[in-house]
């Protein structure tokens, strides 16, 4: 009986030992992501008639940057330069328009993950923002994540995104 306790106590120690100091192997790094500049579709009866603005370019690159910066703040995300496939993504006429096309061209970049951001104009209060995540190996949506923005206007934008990666992605 003796001998059980002894091997009752020295597995316990060992267990204590190994969940007191885990494997650095264990610990995965962060994930490389990259961030294509977030768009617009405009949606509203009002497209025709007023187009992108100054304001909407400026709000539009203040979400992008805020997505950036709340990823490589996290810890969990190291954020690649998107700039290697800037002029990949502007010809096929946006990321909205190519199909999932991010994906390919963050692995080319050596990502793990691929970010795309989305902002519909409904009309000039009403906007719905979109957040899409791919893996960059497989294509596969990882997190496709909406909100609302309602009774705003453009300069709601990066709050929306603050707000989207607060309570859905991080």
């Amino acid at each position: 009986m003796t001998a059980h306790r002894v091997l009752a106590a020295s597995l316990a120690a060992a267990l204590t030992f190994v969940a007191a100091h885990p494997s650095k192997a264990a610990e995965p790094g962060p994930v490389k992501i990259v961030v294509f500049d977030f768009e617009l579709d405009d949606r509203s009866a009002g497209r025709g008639i007023i187009g992108p603005d100054t304001i909407d370019t400026e709000n539009l690159k203040a979400s992008t940057e805020e997505a950036r910066r709340m990823l490589s703040a996290s810890g969990r995300y190291s954020v690649v330069d998107a700039s290697g496939a800037a002029s990949e993504a502007i010809s096929t006429g946006g990321i909205q328009y190519c199909n999932g096309c991010e994906a390919p061209l963050a692995k080319k970049l050596g990502a793990d993950q691929s970010m795309a951001g989305l902002f519909t104009r409904v009309t000039r209060t009403e906007y719905m923002l979109q957040i899409v995540i791919r893996d960059t190996e497989t294509g596969e949506i990882v997190s496709d994540f909406r909100t609302g923005l309602r009774m705003g206007a453009n300069y709601s934008w990066p709050r929306g995104v603050k707000w989207l990666m607060n309570n859905r992605i991080l």
